[in-house]
């Protein structure tokens, strides 16, 4: 399995991705068929979901507020969880403007179980 910081930057990775094409692909490269993600009250479970999910947030947060996202660089693991805080800064400087927390259960071929996103961390 890849090592649980090459996850959380490839998880990042996907929220920032500009191209429709490449960041549907990343997000069935991320996540298996019945991924889930957990926000608040919020449920979204399949790839069809993730991949709107994916574009909403993409949309409001870099598209249209000009940021970006960014893994804080405090990843760890433990069997098959994946934990680490997450960034959003401008596209263009280091200010952090919201931070949050990642809870993410993988299989045994590191895809993406379930996804927990703590708002703010």
């Amino acid at each position: 399995m890849e090592s649980p910081s090459s996850l959380a930057d490839r998880y990042v990775a996907v929220w920032n991705e500009t191209d429709t094409e490449r960041r549907k692909s990343r997000i069935a490269e991320l996540w298996g068929p019945e991924g889930r993600h957990y926000v608040g009250d919020r449920k979204v479970e399949g790839r069809e979901a993730l991949e709107r999910r994916v574009r909403e947030s993409h949309e409001k947060n870099v598209r249209n507020n000009g940021n970006r996202f960014r893994a804080a660089g405090d990843t760890r693991r433990v069997h098959d969880t994946v934990v680490f805080h997450w960034e959003m800064l401008p596209a263009s400087g280091d200010s952090v403007l919201a931070r949050g927390l990642e809870f993410l259960v993988v299989d045994d071929s590191g895809k993406i179980v379930a996804d927990y996103q703590f708002f703010p961390a």
